[in-house]
């Protein structure tokens, strides 16, 4: 689906309520050329887990089920006859259940009837319901959006969860420039220009871009790095830009090539590969070999691009494909994207559900949750009827300001689409299950080795950077059943004064004391949030880089807080710093030696990695801000809006540095005077 920003009332509106307090900022990767600055978030492409097996009985500590019809009945004496919404909450006033229904009062009256057959999940809630709210709505189309929209904000116990609060990104070919620029964009669509999508991951818009690149040779770099430029850059040179920076192509050429871009990302395809082949046959004919070439290379990065979607469906222009598989208790919806005739990806879900829910009812509840933050299409293809489709269909179309279809196809090319999704859902599922089997023993291999009590839930492992105690910053990585968990990484930028530079007990003592400080008194929303949480806050056992010295630091940390149940432990590296010869300390035993063959080695060593990798990046990151406006804090009254000011508009430092005083005068909020000093500090006069 393309569309303006101008086209799009509905913005992408973040609902992540009773969110966790983050620990500090939340990981931050560095920006690349081609996504938005305005629009980039974590680019991390957190594979889904698996849900927490929900347990039969004991989990939400029932109450005599008497007590609960006695709730439900006393909600019903209240309870209006036109649709709504009603919440089950239970002594905690913890939401239980969110339930939509046409008619409340008679829906709820089938809950209160003592003795009527109900499923063991139906009873569990009733037992655990003290208390019921009711939200009345005009019609049952508001009643189904108001549900979908209260559950992944409350995350009731006995509903069907899809735990996913990601949007998805989009390809953007700006509008707001004369030589428009192609970038990957998430969140609200406001920046002018065509925007395509949605796609399944950035790995995929990033893949697709890079292609785009090579066959419409249209610019990714910022719009101030662009007007830096005195000549081109790389991308030029490798023949992935065309150069409009520096007029390497005059306007017309640079409004062709973009064209030719919109118009393959709309679905005419065919036409572009078309024209493209015959102006590669002219200029052959010709004797232009070279630009023959280039039409002969732009021709193969297209048909790069549709090798890699894979499956491309002729008869279906735009849709969702929705297929469900159940197996061991767990549930995987595999989901994909098909717009302007195209595949743009696909992504696996494995929603949170007790093992008693169907198919039918797993991915009914599911798309309510999917599309309550998301533009649906025209078409959404199911793999199994639901019972709700009609009211679905009638809830997007009005959402989307365009017909959608809900259908299950039963022949055809749609069927078979179906039938693709459902096979990777099934692998999906099988591997995952597989996967998840595999860390468990390793989890379980490492409790035995290192004497802890039960099998780690959530490891934490901590990390420092620095250059001769400059740019110093901590990180946290966590991992648990299955595998790194990357939502849950922190990186903690060193704030404490007079710190010896190189001191890496002292700033391991400021981010341990930031964490658990935070994790022992935390804010009302995060207690909340954590009490919801499948994964847990608290880890089982914390991992520091190096040996015994880091170790009783750490302990000593710990002790002052009054920390006694988590397990430690240091990873000192071997002579050379050999990996597979490590040397493994934990308080008040004797130092641990693995034989470099043992899993159990390999995995800590692949978490002591996983740490480093975090934390070099995020220094780095820092690094690289310090030394780009290094140069300039040192300039008399140049402060910080007249930094950015001339970094937004130069693009680099060594741009600047190349201004001239004129140059300098054209930036907002600097003055004549400031641009002789500006220049004056870059070229001094000698004596």
């Amino acid at each position: 689906m393309d569309h303006d920003s101008t086209d799009n009332p509905d913005t992408v509106r973040a609902r992540k309520a009773r969110r966790g307090g983050a620990l500090d900022a939340p990981p931050e990767e560095l920006t690349p050329p081609d996504v938005d600055p305005a629009a980039a978030g974590g680019e991390d492409e957190d594979e889904a887990r698996l849900p927490d097996m929900l347990e039969e009985s004991g989990a939400v500590g029932e109450g005599p089920l008497a007590t609960g019809h006695e709730a439900i009945e006393r909600a019903v004496r209240l309870a209006p006859t036109s649709p709504g919404v009603y919440r089950m909450l239970n002594a905690n006033a913890d939401v239980l259940y969110v339930g939509k229904a046409k008619n409340v009062k008679k829906r709820l009256s089938n809950y209160a009837r003592v003795g009527a057959p109900q499923p063991a999940r139906i009873l569990r809630m009733i037992a655990a319901t003290v208390t019921v709210e009711i939200v009345s709505t005009n019609t049952e189309t508001e009643a189904l959006l108001l549900e979908a929209n209260l559950i992944k904000q409350l995350r009731p116990r006995f509903n069907v969860q899809l735990r996913d609060d990601k949007s998805f990104p989009y390809i953007l070919i700006t509008g707001d420039h004369w030589a428009p620029q192609i970038l990957k964009h998430r969140g609200a669509q406001t920046r002018p220009g065509r925007y395509f999508g949605p796609f399944a991951s950035a790995g995929a818009v990033n893949r697709t871009i890079t292609a785009l690149q090579r066959a419409f040779l249209i610019r990714s770099c910022t719009d101030s790095f662009f007007e830096s430029r005195t000549r081109p850059c790389l991308l030029y040179q490798i023949r992935r830009c065309s150069g409009p920076c520096t007029r390497e192509i005059d306007f017309t050429g640079y409004t062709t090539l973009v064209r030719e871009a919109t118009d393959f990302l709309s679905g005419k395809s065919h036409a572009v590969k078309q024209e493209l082949a015959a102006e590669m046959e002219k200029a052959s004919g010709e004797l232009e070999f070279e630009r023959a070439a280039l039409y002969r290379d732009r021709l193969a990065a297209l048909s790069a691009i549709q090798s890699q979607q894979g499956i491309n469906p002729r008869t279906v222009e735009e849709a969702d494909v929705f297929a469900i598989h159940q197996e061991g208790g767990f549930s995987c919806v595999e989901v994909f994207f098909f717009r302007t005739g195209q595949n743009w990806g696909n992504r696996a879900y494995f929603p949170r559900a007790e093992k008693t829910f169907t198919p039918e009812e797993v991915l009914g509840s599911f798309l309510a949750q999917f599309y309550d933050d998301k533009p649906p299409p025209k078409l959404i293809l199911l793999s199994h009827e639901i019972e709700e489709s009609e009211l679905l269909a009638n809830a997007l179309s009005i959402k989307a300001g365009h017909k959608v279809e809900v259908t299950a196809p039963k022949r055809g090319e749609k069927k078979e689409l179906v039938t693709h999704a459902l096979t990777n859902a099934r692998e999906a599922l099988g591997r995952k299950l597989a996967d998840t089997a595999t860390q468990s023993r390793l989890l379980e291999a490492m409790a035995g080795t290192l004497s802890l009590p039960q099998p780690p839930k959530r490891i934490e492992v901590y990390d420092n950077s620095h250059i001769q105690g400059t740019n110093a910053v901590g990180a946290m990585i966590v991992a648990g059943p299955d595998g790194f968990v990357k939502n849950q990484y922190r990186k903690f930028n060193i704030k404490s004064e007079g710190l010896t530079p190189g001191d890496d007990y002292a700033m391991m003592r400021e981010v341990l004391q930031r964490r658990f400080k935070r994790l022992l008194s935390p804010p009302e929303e995060s207690a909340a949030k954590a009490k919801d949480d499948d994964f847990p806050q608290w880890p089982d056992l914390v991992i520091i880089d190096g040996g015994r010295g880091q170790l009783n630091a750490v302990r000593e940390i710990f002790e002052s807080l009054g920390l006694t149940q988590v397990s430690l432990m240091s990873v000192a590296k071997g002579p050379d710093r050999d990996a597979g010869r490590e040397t493994l300390f934990m308080p008040d035993r004797e130092a641990i030696k693995l034989e470099p063959r043992d899993p159990v080695l390999y995995f800590i060593q692949r978490l002591r990695d996983e740490a480093h990798r975090f934390v070099i990046g995020s220094h780095r990151k820092l690094r690289k801000k310090d030394i780009r406006e290094a140069g300039l804090q040192e300039i008399p009254g140049i402060g910080p809006s007249r930094k950015r000011a001339l970094l937004h508009h130069f693009g680099t430092l060594k741009e600047i540095e190349r201004a001239s005083i004129a140059d300098l005068g054209k930036v907002p909020g600097v003055s004549a005077e400031s641009a002789r000093r500006i220049f004056e500090y870059f070229h001094p006069q000698p004596g």
